[in-house]
C-alpha cells in the first residue's frame, strides 16, 4: 500500500489507459478510458464490450498500473452502460 499514488484534480488524468479492478478476485472492469467530470469510464473487452461509469469517489486506490474501485462484481452493475455517454459544453450527448 505504501506505493499508492495519490489522486488530485492536477494528476486524474494518469489513470488513463491503466487497469480497472474492484473489490475480490474477479472484478475486472477493463481499462480506463477517460475522466469526465466526476466519473470514471471503463471499457471492458474488444467485442462485445463491457462499459462502466464509475464516480470518482468509488476509487479505492491507485498504485501507477491498476485503479482499484470500492465495488464488487455484482454492484458494478448498478454502473454498466450499453451507450457511450459524451459530456461536451454542460450537454450530454449518447452514442450507441
Amino acid at each position: 500500500m505504501s506505493n499508492d499514488i495519490p489522486l488530485n484534480d492536477s494528476n486524474i488524468q494518469d489513470i488513463i489507459k491503466k487497469e480497472a479492478r474492484g473489490l475480490g478476485d474477479d472484478s475486472d472492469f477493463g481499462e480506463v478510458q477517460e475522466v469526465l467530470g466526476e466519473h470514471v469510464i471503463t471499457k471492458k473487452g474488444t467485442v462485445g464490450t463491457d462499459r462502466f461509469y464509475f464516480p470518482k469517489n468509488l476509487i479505492e486506490r491507485f498504485d501507477g498500473n491498476t485503479v482499484y474501485f470500492k465495488i464488487t462484481k455484482d454492484e458494478s452493475k448498478e454502473y454498466k452502460r450499453d451507450y457511450w455517454l459524451i459530456f461536451n459544453q454542460n450537454k450530454i450527448h449518447i452514442t450507441f
